[in-house]
């Protein structure tokens, strides 16, 4: 059994016990050991099977028995016992909006609601109305759920095929008939959600590889196969579609079938004035052109590009939203890279919803290299988070100080920081007094997402309108394939971002992806910075950045955009001189 496996069956598990009302420390036990297993540095499936779990924080004796039992029989027993008593379709409600484990209790017992199709029937026929804690809107808010679910079923988040993209192209690279492999598509293009995953191999065995691809451990069915492709459907319920060209076709695939359908038709008109044309196989001149220039060879994509005479265009940025023109006359940015990242903002720890204590959240960052690691648990407000009062926000920052003690001659500091809710007025969780003594402070709204437009707008410019703000959190609320965005002026909230010296967050969790990267060219146009924050919730968390780091250089963001690019010294200063406007 994988540690993916065992810290799913601990997350269900903890899911299965809060409906059955079991006591909240019990259940938050269970969900600590999900995080720790997902997240530990070491291979600790083995020291499951080996009983070296012990010394572990947060890992109490009956959770590493039953990690030792699963290592061992690839099974655990008191989770059988435990889903026995539920349909396994039970777990598709957890995704719904306005759905908690009391809420779906109570339709399972009630109603046998034990799935989404049983969800809506029951939700469209009236008798989830009539339970109680439901009524009229809370049931339309469910059903408004279903429908945008029911949208959006047939795309993936970049982080739900991350992990197999890198498997099959390691598959594919690994093949001894293949040259060269390449992720091209949507994904490719760093786009925040993909329909389908798009594999490009050059070979001299294109059948070899096309037999050897279907047969893959990932693939659960072949929906079409040929002697140049391929179409499977992997475990993740996703298609994979693979394509086998020449060494000499390979750059000219790559670039049409990455795309975006718009950017290809842009470079293809700009090939045809040249009397070229231009498909995924390569140039041919045009019949009866004149002066049609000698075809230079095209060993790459930059190749390609320089044919045509535009410098190379980075996937992320080909959506024909000016970056021909600027690939043209040289002003393409130097797009940032994950390595350009000195540390990361907007961090939770166990005080509020996280799954790490402070120090282990602390230590992971270091490890990972980054100089610099800023703590933001939810405020009070947040109570469903657990989220932090005065007095346990000023024992955090407490804390952190002695901390900072212990790593001061390591080069690394931990900043204080709170993510404050923005109530519905526009108005603070904490007082002024409480917010001067932070080093930095992210602005979130938490609650009541169904305001106008123009009053939401209103109530998050009045948030960032207080000094002691540093940063906005994911702008629109936006969860992906799960919640749509509230309304909200962008624009509006960029203009006076700008105008107040507010940065603003790209929350680089999978989830959000927010503020969307449709946004950023115009907020870099206006002056305002971006800081790139996991909004991590445990240490594994941490790496979400890569997801994010993917966002900015879609928004055409340079290291020189983002705030968290700057070094220790110099960050420091940055949020003191923010907060001292």
């Amino acid at each position: 059994m994988t540690r993916e496996d065992a810290a799913t069956i601990f997350e269900r598990i903890a899911i299965l016990l809060e409906m059955q009302g079991e006591n909240p420390f019990k259940v938050r036990a269970y969900r600590t050991g999900a995080e720790l297993v997902e997240s530990f540095s070491g291979d600790i499936m083995k020291l499951a099977a080996d009983n070296q779990l012990a010394g572990i924080k947060g890992l109490g004796e009956a959770l590493r028995d039953k990690l030792h039992e699963m290592a061992t029989t690839g099974r655990l027993e008191f989770y059988e016992k435990l889903k026995a008593q539920f349909p396994d379709t039970i777990f598709e409600l957890f995704n719904v909006q306005g759905l908690g484990p009391k809420k779906i209790a109570a339709l399972h017992a009630e109603l046998g609601v034990s799935s989404i199709a049983d969800l809506k029937r029951a939700c469209e026929c009236g008798e989830a109305a009539k339970l109680s804690g439901f009524g009229a809107k809370v049931v339309q808010k469910i059903l408004d759920s279903i429908a945008f679910r029911e949208e959006h079923a047939s795309e993936f988040r970049q982080d739900q095929v991350h992990g197999l993209v890198q498997e099959i192209l390691e598959a594919l690279r690994g093949h001894p008939d293949v040259s060269q492999a390449e992720i091209c598509g949507s994904f490719r293009r760093g786009k925040e959600t993909v329909h389908d995953l798009d594999f490009l191999v050059s070979t001299k065995q294109p059948a070899q590889v096309i037999e050897d691809f279907v047969k893959l451990p990932v693939v659960v069915d072949v929906i079409a196969k040929g002697p140049t492709k391929a179409s499977i459907h992997a475990t993740h319920g996703i298609q994979c579609d693979l394509r086998a060209v020449s060494g000499k076709e390979f750059p000219f695939a790559l670039m049409y079938f990455t795309g975006s359908k718009e950017h290809n038709v842009a470079i293809r008109q700009r090939a045809l004035a040249r009397g070229w044309s231009l498909n995924e196989y390569a140039f041919t001149p045009v019949p009866d052109h004149a002066d049609v220039p000698v075809i230079p060879p095209v060993h790459d994509e930059a190749d390609l590009y320089r044919a045509l005479g535009l410098d190379f265009i980075d996937p992320e940025l080909r959506e024909n939203t000016g970056e021909i023109d600027a690939a043209e006359d040289g002003r393409l940015p130097r797009l940032v890279q994950l390595e350009n990242l000195r540390g990361v903002f907007h961090n939770h720890t166990t005080a509020s919803d996280g799954g790490a204590t402070l120090r282990q959240m602390a230590e992971a960052a270091h490890d990972l290299g980054l100089q610099y690691l800023g703590i933001a648990d939810h405020s009070k407000s947040s109570f469903q988070a657990n989220g932090l009062d005065e007095k346990r926000l000023l024992a955090q920052i407490e804390e952190i100080k002695k901390l900072n003690e212990e790593y001061a001659e390591e080069g690394f500091r931990l900043f204080t920081g709170s993510e404050v809710d923005i109530l519905k007025d526009g108005s603070l969780d904490f007082s002024d007094e409480i917010l001067a003594q932070l080093d930095y402070v992210v602005a979130s709204v938490h609650n009541v997402f169904n305001l106008p437009e123009a009053e939401m707008t209103k109530r998050i410019i009045r948030a960032i309108e207080n000094p002691h703000v540093t940063m906005l959190g994911h702008l629109t609320g936006r969860l992906l394939l799960q919640r749509p965005a509230y309304q909200v002026n962008v624009a509006a909230v960029i203009d006076a971002a700008a105008e107040t010296g507010t940065i603003i967050e790209l929350n680089a969790s999978a989830w959000r992806l927010d503020m969307d990267w449709r946004w950023w060219k115009l907020a870099k146009e206006k002056g305002v910075k971006c800081s790139i924050n996991p909004d991590a919730h445990s240490t594994r968390g941490l790496q979400d950045v890569i997801f994010g780091i993917k966002s900015a250089r879609k928004g055409w963001l340079t290291r020189k955009d983002i705030l968290n690019c700057l070094p220790l010294e110099e960050v420091g200063e940055v949020l003191r001189a923010k907060r001292a406007r």
